[in-house]
Formats: C-alpha cells, sequence, structure tokens
C-alpha cells in the first residue's frame, strides 16, 4: 500500500468505529468520483454551479479592478478546474497553482489549463488541501496571492473543523493576501435535497463509488446493491446529509477486518452546510480573515465571499 492508501485505511476503519458511521468526503474524489462529480455540475437539479457561474462573470472584474496586482492564484480542491479560466482571464496572473487530493486527475486538468493559458505558469501541487500546505518559496508575495476555493466544499467541512481550514489557508498564503470563496446559502428544504438526489441518479453513483473505491484499493468486500444513497436537509444543523444505508444486516470486511451493519444503519459520507451571509462573515473572522464583499444571486440561493487577511 502506498502512503494515501494506509492513511486511506486508518481513516476508514476509524470513521466506521464510530457509533454514526463516518467516512470522510475527500475519499470521495478518485478519478472516478472527481468525473461524476463533473456530471453532477450539469443535472438540472444541481443549482449551485451554474449559479456561481453567473455571480462569478460580476465578481471577477470587481476583483481585478480591487486589487490589481495579483499575481498568483491557488486554488483549493482544484478538480476539473473548469471554474478557474474565467478568472485567469480577468486576473492574468503569473502564476496558478491547483491543488488537489486526486493526482492522475490533476495532472489532466493543469495540462489542460496550461494548454489553455501558456503565458501562466501551472504548477500543480498534489495534496491533501484540508491539511497543510506549504506553496513554493519563490512565488509571488502575499500581497499578490489571491486563494481561490469555489463551489461551496467549505460547507462540506464540519463547523469545528471549518475554522481551523480557513486559519491555515490564511497563514499559508500569508498576511496581505486576498481569499474567494463560494458557499451555499439556506433556502426551501425540496430544492435542497432535489439537488443532492437527482432524478437521473448522477449524485447517487457518485456516492456508491466510494464502495467501489474501498473495495479496490482497501480491499474491501461491500456489495453495492446492498446499500442505497439517501440525501436529507437536517433543519437543526443546517446542512444536506449524504449517506449509504444498509439494506439488511450484514458483515463487510476491509483488509480483514470486520465491519458489522445493521438494517437501516448508514455511512456518513458528506455534509453540505448551508449559510446566512452573517454566518458565513462570522466564520470567517474567526478564522482572522477581514470581510471585503459578497456577491449573490437574484434568488439569494447562492453567495461568493471575498476575504482578505
Amino acid at each position: 500500500m502506498t502512503d494515501l492508501d494506509q492513511t486511506f485505511l486508518r481513516e476508514v476503519l476509524n470513521g466506521l468505529a464510530c457509533t454514526q458511521k463516518t467516512i470522510h468526503p475527500k475519499w470521495l474524489y478518485d478519478q472516478r468520483g472527481s468525473e461524476l462529480f463533473e456530471d453532477i455540475t450539469d443535472v438540472p437539479e444541481y443549482y449551485p454551479t451554474r449559479t456561481e457561474a453567473k455571480i462569478f462573470q460580476s465578481a471577477f472584474p470587481d476583483i481585478k479592478k480591487r486589487f490589481p496586482e495579483i499575481d498568483a492564484v491557488i486554488e483549493y480542491g482544484s478538480g476539473a478546474s473548469k471554474k478557474i479560466s474565467p478568472l485567469l482571464n480577468s486576473i492574468r496572473p503569473q502564476i496558478y497553482i491547483p491543488i488537489d487530493i486526486s493526482e492522475d486527475f490533476l495532472k489532466e486538468s493543469a495540462a489542460d489549463i496550461q494548454r489553455q493559458h501558456p503565458d501562466v505558469q501551472v504548477r500543480p501541487i498534489v495534496g491533501d488541501f484540508t491539511s497543510d500546505i506549504e506553496l513554493p518559496g519563490d512565488i509571488p508575495p502575499p500581497e499578490n496571492r489571491l486563494g481561490f476555493f469555489p463551489g461551496s466544499t467549505i460547507g462540506n467541512f464540519e463547523p469545528g473543523t471549518a475554522v481551523p481550514f480557513l486559519s491555515r489557508v490564511r497563514k499559508s498564503l500569508g498576511d496581505g493576501s486576498h481569499f474567494l470563496i463560494s458557499g451555499d446559502l439556506i433556502k426551501d428544504r425540496d430544492v435542497l435535497e432535489a439537488a443532492y438526489d437527482d432524478a437521473g441518479g448522477v449524485t447517487a453513483e457518485f456516492n456508491m463509488n466510494l464502495l467501489d473505491r474501498m473495495n479496490r484499493e482497501l480491499g474491501a468486500n461491500f456489495d453495492r446493491n446492498s446499500f442505497s444513497h439517501q440525501a436529507v436537509f437536517n433543519e437543526d444543523a443546517g446542512r444536506i446529509e449524504m449517506h449509504l444505508v444498509s439494506l439488511k444486516d450484514q458483515t463487510v470486511t476491509i483488509n480483514g477486518t470486520s465491519v458489522n451493519f445493521a438494517e437501516g444503519e448508514s455511512i456518513h459520507t458528506e455534509s453540505s452546510h448551508k449559510y446566512t451571509v452573517d454566518s458565513f462573515e462570522a466564520m470567517s473572522r474567526d478564522a482572522g480573515w477581514k470581510f471585503e464583499t459578497f456577491w449573490t444571486d437574484d434568488l439569494e440561493y447562492f453567495g461568493v465571499f471575498l476575504l482578505s487577511a
């Protein structure tokens, strides 16, 4: 096993030993998972991507006016980097640094961005952006850096880990840097649940792919026909939760370790927290960021926030 496989195994076994079985959502994003998530962004029910893209049309030029000397853009969890081209076209930095845990997917997307933007140095970093990431020492100084964290991915963090993550990003980018981050806003339950359980079953396949990944990489023997995808809005916690629900009493083996499931018991695979503008500002402030401004859509479904260190 590679070091990453060992980490994957350790986190899976620790998470499945909890009363509420849990696996961190970062493990949803292997090559296949990353591809499926890109498919999710195109389904009719999934409003965040297209709503965010419309907001960016106003936000990107405004950022260029506010901070004309941005020379380095650092994207956390870059995925396919679909959203970065309009930002690079507006900001025109010297350097673009995409960071992602899926090495093959990162290399492909970085090469694609380099072809589209030959005047920009594309310098990918393979790594877990939820941990400390050391940026290259030869990039422009902090006041010329813009961190980029689109897609409302911050909502995947539990409240106790979101602020530490934002604090680590601030430390990594440095004093005087800037951070552009998206957050999904609280709205009607039906709209939220449909976005994470589309009629075409793409999100369900994305969730179920985690079982396939554990079988392939960890020597597990999950039967995907014995689990189902579930997405529900937890109003008290202000979040959508994705679960893999066991359809029967069963025992699964993972690298020689047995894990028992009762019928109806679930693996909590992802949370997507929703915010008000005030709660997002408070969270950012707790992490040491200054709230500069935000942009939203006509329905106030989604927010794009600009922070400064």
